[in-house]
């Protein structure tokens, strides 16, 4: 492990975080020692500690290992969440400890890579696990550090030979500006993260710098409609979409049993005919299609040429990521779903994609806003979105990094809705459900609704 030194051992300060525990496990694999501190005990976190790694709970310089209280030998990663005040974060500030964010560990992992980056404000999750996916089963090889746990791998990380890297490329405090990829994704551009941005414009100025900063002979893979700067003088531009044209695109959709779809991806040089995703969803059509695009793109600059029958073989057998549409049941009298959207354009697709598996059936919506500042930003975009449904049960906002706002409730959204809704505690969802005649219900969030999902689905499981 290169970054200004060899480091032997490696501190996390918000060590439980999705992409930050992808990091703590790639450095424990490369035989470092790993510590940390994360504000809550969590799954991931339970899981880093039985995989090796030293983790507390409380902010308090004493708890940091004594092994690892020396500058020369420590280095310490940062994620954004951490606080202004943090006890911890000082202590290693005043003591002379080098100290980067994720991003910029992710950028130094990248180098001497082929770096395949997935960037958006939406459906980069999963369009990134499903690069890895291919590049695991189809060309077997490659490495990725994901932004969330892939059910194929078991894992946020996964380790394979050869050059190439997928990344989550995350625009959020501007992270993404810290990579340089070979070929990148962008899903797309919608507005988000205004309290980092100010403007949606600004926020596109920083999609467009991350864009430039692709490699010379690289490629850009656009959504198609996404509309922005991009110089091609020296890298190369194509366009994806899942029926509506472009460089890339899906040909011959047909719904099939179980919600699934089956189709042709047709490239810039072939069709890849009979395809069939392992998940629900039209909406993941468009994710397998830019994540196909990623491949075509890495062959063509290996020189090499896509094995058509092993990706349609890898994603007929990709089981999806955890929290992303994420089936629990699904059965002709009952079907519960959990999904991580939490933005407006998230949540539509979503929903569009369940009223076209599931037509005629009743949708119930429960939604956990994230973030004071996205609620109040967004309020008459959720509250338009939810209204595809046929009901909605509000849970109070996920506060994660922010304090209050006044004024700034789930009821900005409720009370704007024009279906049936009503505010319920996580807590009692388990036992609202239970009175309720339920057919089709998802929940949706960001934050800590999925603790809950168990109990859900105790409820639920009754009524198949």
């Amino acid at each position: 492990m290169e970054t200004r030194r060899n480091y032997a051992k490696v501190y996390f300060l918000g060590i439980g975080g999705i992409g930050m525990s992808a990091l703590a496990r790639y450095y424990m694999h490369e035989g470092c020692r790993v510590a940390g501190y994360d504000r809550t005990e969590t799954p991931l976190t339970r899981a880093l500690a039985e995989e090796g790694a030293i983790i507390h709970y409380e902010d308090d310089p004493e708890l940091i290992p004594e092994d690892m209280r020396n500058a020369e030998d420590t280095i310490v990663v940062l994620t954004p969440a951490i606080p202004a005040d943090h006890k911890e974060w000082a202590w290693l500030r005043d003591n002379g400890f080098h100290i980067e964010k994720r991003s910029q560990m992710l950028g130094h992992l990248s180098e001497g890579k082929l770096c395949m980056a997935v960037a958006g404000t939406h459906g980069k999750t999963t369009t990134s696990t499903l690069a890895a996916w291919l590049n695991h089963t189809a060309a077997k090889e490659g490495s990725a550090i994901l932004g969330g746990i892939s059910r194929n791998f078991n894992s946020n990380l996964s380790l394979g030979e050869g050059r190439r890297l997928v990344v989550e490329a995350d625009e959020y405090d501007r992270s993404f500006l810290r990579l340089y990829p070979d070929v990148a994704v962008i899903t797309a551009t919608d507005a988000d993260h205004l309290d980092i941005y100010g403007t949606a414009e600004v926020m596109k100025e920083a999609f467009e710098e991350f864009a430039s900063q692709i490699k010379p002979g690289g490629a850009l893979i656009l959504k198609q409609g996404v509309e922005m700067k991009f110089d091609t003088t020296e890298r190369n531009l194509y366009r994806y979409s899942c029926d509506c044209g472009g460089d890339f695109h899906a040909e011959n959709i047909s719904l099939i049993e179980g919600g699934h779809y089956r189709y042709d991806i047709v490239t810039p040089n072939s069709r890849i005919q009979g395809c069939r995703l392992g998940i629900l969803g039209k909406v993941h059509i468009e994710n397998s299609i830019a994540a196909v695009a990623m491949l075509w793109v890495a062959a063509k600059l290996e020189g090499k040429e896509l094995d058509r029958k092993a990706i349609a073989e890898a994603l007929d057998s990709f089981e999806g990521v955890k929290r992303r549409m994420e089936v629990y049941i699904n059965t002709p009298k009952q079907v519960y779903i959990d999904d991580y959207a939490h933005h407006p354009e998230e949540l539509r697709a979503t929903i569009e994609s369940l009223r076209g598996i599931f037509p005629g059936r009743r949708l119930l919506a429960i939604f956990q806003p994230h973030l004071y500042t996205r609620t109040r930003d967004f309020a008459a975009e959720f509250s338009e979105v939810l209204s595809l449904t046929d009901e909605v049960i509000m849970v109070p906002i996920y506060p994660a990094r922010e304090l209050p706002i006044e004024g700034v409730t789930s009821e900005m959204i409720g009370r704007n809705l024009t279906t049936k809704w009503q505010l319920v505690e996580r807590e009692e969802l388990a036992a609202t459900l239970r009175t309720m005649d339920t057919d089709v219900v998802v929940t949706f969030g960001a934050g800590n609704i999925d603790a809950y999902c168990g109990a859900i689905y105790e409820v639920l499981k009754t009524k198949m």
